[in-house]
């Protein structure tokens, strides 16, 4: 595992992150404590210290776990928490409806903050997320809000996830003016058959140099191949209800053709894919596993990387229809051809289209 400053900090993060999710098995489908010891043991032998979790995973049990796990070392661990989507208690009771238990406003900030703090037996966040935008809540209120917990010392750095590219750049823009702290990364779901987040938000962290740490790395199991061959497959997606285009089915075949040629599995082509997008902006993904075994699998992709072919293949089937402005601009021959003859632009390439 190599390690690298996680967007414009120096905090020092491994290449991959742990994504818990899974820890706990309050959902009905997640893994036991043992499961979740293996798979955490695994990864820190492996060198990985950054974590991933949030306050609404598996009722709270995920950061607790991680709590647990962390607690002999904490000072060596990167523990990433996120508040939003917070259950609230006894919830499907319509007569205790809690309206501040959730969302991304000052109150649940600070009270899911003093919470995640709880479950996860620490004195500080290393990095806290806003797990989803609410439209509800004004930027500035949220932006002063997350610079007020790093000035008390319970954050040490924000980030935020599935949120509009607009609402982020007004974000980093009004905190770089007001002197607050600033999000160092998005987290955003991007994978070879979802490659719509390549429009806006990754042309947008780029721009402003946010990580991107994308989950939902293997498209729910569909990049395994499963789905091609064995209807039955344990997941918590029903096959069924896939609906997978022509398109996504080709770039699957695909991913399963090229593991076969290079005699790994197909969700270490998967991930390596995404690992090789560095062009793109800086990429750290996100494992989700259910059990050690496919974490092994997951990280062992870490001992190889995919040809320049490979992923010409891989990028070509998967490709999406980038629509304006980057299908408009580059072909212009008014903004960028001869109306500046003295400008070579053969020379440029847009690292989004190419």
């Amino acid at each position: 595992m190599r390690y690298q400053l996680l967007g414009k900090s120096g905090l020092r993060v491994s290449e991959l992150s742990l994504g818990t999710m899974t820890f706990g098995d309050d959902w009905g489908w997640g893994a036991s404590r043992e499961e979740s010891k293996k798979q955490f043991d695994y990864f820190a032998e492996q060198g990985g210290n950054f974590i991933d979790t949030a306050s609404l995973y598996t009722n709270g049990s995920s950061e607790r776990l991680v709590g647990e796990f962390v607690h002999s070392d904490r000072e060596h661990f990167v523990v990433a928490t996120k508040y939003t989507l917070t259950p609230a208690p006894n919830q499907g009771d319509t007569t205790s409806i809690r309206p501040n238990s959730s969302g991304n406003q000052r109150k649940n900030m600070m009270q899911s903050v003093e919470a995640s703090l709880k479950r996860l037996n620490t004195d500080y966040i290393d990095v806290l997320y806003l797990h989803a935008w609410d439209y509800m809540t004004p930027v500035e209120e949220v932006m002063r809000g997350l610079d007020d917990l790093v000035r008390m010392g319970k954050v040490l750095y924000v980030a935020i996830s599935d949120t509009p590219a607009y609402i982020v750049a007004q974000a980093n823009t009004l905190a770089e003016l007001r002197g607050w702290s600033a999000f160092l990364g998005v987290q955003i779901p991007y994978n070879l058959i979802r490659r719509d987040v390549e429009r806006e938000i990754l042309p947008m962290a780029k721009h402003l140099g946010l990580a991107v740490l994308p989950w939902g790395i293997l498209g729910a199991g569909v990049l395994t191949g499963k789905f091609l061959t064995d209807t039955n497959a344990p997941t918590r997606v029903n096959p069924a209800a896939l609906d997978l285009t022509k398109e996504q089915i080709a770039t699957v075949k695909e991913v399963v053709k090229i593991a076969k040629e290079v005699d790994k599995s197909p969700s270490q082509v998967a991930i390596n894919w995404l690992r090789q997008q560095q062009h793109r902006a800086q990429i750290i993904p996100i494992l989700g596993a259910r059990s050690l075994e496919q974490l092994q699998d997951n990280v062992e992709a870490l001992s190889w990387t995919l040809t320049e072919k490979q992923l010409a293949r891989l990028t070509k089937v998967s490709a999406i229809q980038m629509g304006f402005p980057h299908d408009f601009l580059p072909k212009n021959r008014f903004v960028f051809g001869n109306s500046y003859p003295h400008i070579d632009n053969h020379n440029h390439t847009n690292p989004i289209t190419e």
